[in-house]
């Protein structure tokens, strides 16, 4: 879909969004809270004396700005480390990676902004030298107050932009069999036309089975809950734990200075950068798990809300079918299916506990040359000993 992040841009693409106006509306409320959350992590960086610890900051800014705004998740860890970058742009521009932009065919695309996700149709106005970003994309507001996506590309690759490589992926993907798709047949199985279109004459076995079938999804998406809230739990610790090893490292690196020992210093900042890159990683992971388990509680919302509905629509065929066949002798009421629905409906969604093991360091997740890295190691051990 898009280049890797860690790879060689030298060029970029660009698309000039061809906007609604309730599109506009939304990009530019988009705009206004980023430069909201920019101003909030000045204020926080000045009042607990961070700098450029990311993961202090990430700490002490990222719950506040969620709070305070209407960012995706995404983009406000992506904006922790734009800061900077931020600052020194001549225009306003906003990051972006495949979780926040896709390109779905030849003529549009899918933007993520505050006021949700849009379809936004695009053309392609060229290609532009040189790429000095770290994202993948950016979202950039031009001269003429136009808004243009440019993507990250090598020369190499010029031919091919992110939109062939996307119109290819969706001609030959098939479509996933998503938990909302599931639930939606499962619901439209149960509904009461459907019911009474079947060719069956026996609805009230067909009904039984589709309560079978909802209790086995209901099933599945508990257990899928279970593993997710796991691997939140497990995610949420390591990130813990990069924490408490930044603040430590962070002491280290200033009485070093103080000491004027720069090759621990410079120890130090390495050591904080790693830390750093898995951060943001880990960010990135936590995000996507958290969209999981709110898509599996939707799923599993109307489960049990199709759940019930099936056992109501069961009664009432079987009460119909008691009365057709013992017209004098009344009805009986279905107590037990009213227990069941009351039942179905108390049910609590389980959590997963347990530690489980915490995620190795990986050796390759910053791709930084050694000249490049080398070089970011001197000029931050050059901002800290001037802040001393």
């Amino acid at each position: 879909m898009f280049p890797m992040a860690g790879n060689v841009h030298d060029q970029a693409v660009r698309y000039r969004l061809l906007l609604s106006p309730e599109a506009r509306d939304a990009i530019e409320a988009t705009f206004a809270d980023y430069a909201r959350m920019m101003d909030m992590l000045d204020e926080i960086a000045a009042a607990k004396g961070i700098g450029a610890n990311l993961v202090a900051l990430h700490g002490h800014a990222y719950e506040p700005i969620r709070k305070a705004t209407r960012l995706p998740s995404r983009l406000v860890t992506l904006g922790l480390r734009d800061r900077a970058a931020y600052r020194a742009a001549s225009n306003p521009r906003l990051p972006l990676d495949d979780r926040l932009v896709n390109v779905r065919d030849a003529s549009n695309l899918s933007l993520g902004t505050v006021l949700g996700r849009f379809t936004i149709p695009f053309e392609v106005t060229g290609y532009a030298a040189g790429w000095p970003h770290a994202t993948q994309a950016q979202l950039v507001r031009t001269t003429d107050g136009d808004f243009e996506i440019a993507f990250g590309v090598t020369a190499s690759h010029a031919h091919r932009s992110p939109r062939k490589d996307n119109v290819m992926l969706a001609e030959h993907a098939p479509a996933p069999d998503t938990l909302l798709s599931r639930a939606g047949r499962l619901i439209a199985g149960i509904a009461y036309g459907a019911i009474e279109k079947a060719e069956d004459n026996n609805k009230v076995a067909l009904v039984k089975q589709a309560i079978r079938e909802i209790e086995q999804a209901e099933r599945e998406q508990r257990d899928s809950l279970a593993a997710a809230r796991a691997e939140e739990y497990r995610l949420n610790a390591r990130r813990a734990e990069i924490e408490r090893e930044t603040t430590v490292l962070s002491e280290q690196i200033r009485l070093a200075i103080t000491e004027n020992r720069d090759d621990l210093a410079r120890a130090g900042i390495a050591r904080q950068m790693d830390l750093e890159a898995q951060f943001e990683v880990l960010s990135k992971a936590i995000d996507e798990n958290a969209e999981r388990i709110d898509a599996v509680l939707t799923s599993l919302r109307a489960i049990l809300s199709s759940l019930q509905d099936a056992e109501m629509r069961l009664a009432e065929l079987e009460r119909s079918e008691a009365l057709a066949m013992q017209p004098k002798a009344g009805g009986r009421k279905s107590e037990d299916a009213g227990l069941a629905k009351a039942a179905r409906a108390s049910r609590a969604i389980a959590r997963a506990t347990g530690v489980p093991e915490s995620i190795p360091s990986s050796p390759d997740i910053d791709d930084l040359s050694k000249l490049k890295r080398d070089k970011d190691i001197a000029e931050r051990l050059a901002r800290l000993k001037s802040q001393n």
